[in-house]
Order: C-alpha cells, then structure tokens, then sequence
C-alpha cells in the first residue's frame, strides 16, 4: 500500500471537486479524504495500490468540468489511517 498528499490549485474550491475527488477515489479502490484548505487549495490524500494513486493524479491534473486546475503538487505522506474516502 502506498500513501500520497497532493495539493491542487487553480479554481478548485466550489466546483464539487472534493466530490468528483471522492467518486473517482471510490472507483479506484483508495482511501483518504480531500478538503479545502484556507488559502483556496484543495487537499487530498489518497492510500492504495500505487497504480490507482497515479490514476487518480492523472485525473486530479484536471479535475470536474467546472474546475480549471492550474497545479497538483505530490507529495510523500505517512499512512492514512481512516477506512472509505471521505470529504471535509
């Protein structure tokens, strides 16, 4: 199992990108959760088979329709303890 943080900017916040986040993560067999930040980011730590975890960075590079995704920065990150994907 691998763990991985990323960070996403660009007009990612109010677009139900946590959302699609959470359905896209569900379908690929992750745990984790995504959540706003402060400073307009959206944070999203995903655990899983390594493969589903570069998926789902492909798919964070351009997130919903509504969003316009302008970086995703990845990051090492210890081990994600909670069980199901969830949004906060």
């Amino acid at each position: 199992m691998s763990t991985a943080r990323f960070l996403i900017s660009g007009r990612v916040q109010g677009v139900f990108f946590r959302a699609s986040t959470r359905e896209q993560a569900l379908a690929l067999g992750l745990s984790g959760v995504a959540r706003n930040l402060a400073d307009g980011q959206v944070e999203v730590i995903a655990r899983g088979d390594r493969q589903a975890i570069d998926t789902l960075e492909r798919w964070l590079q351009r997130g919903p329709p509504a969003a316009q995704v302008e970086q995703v920065v990845r990051e090492p990150c210890a081990a994600w303890s909670g069980s199901g994907f969830v949004t906060g």
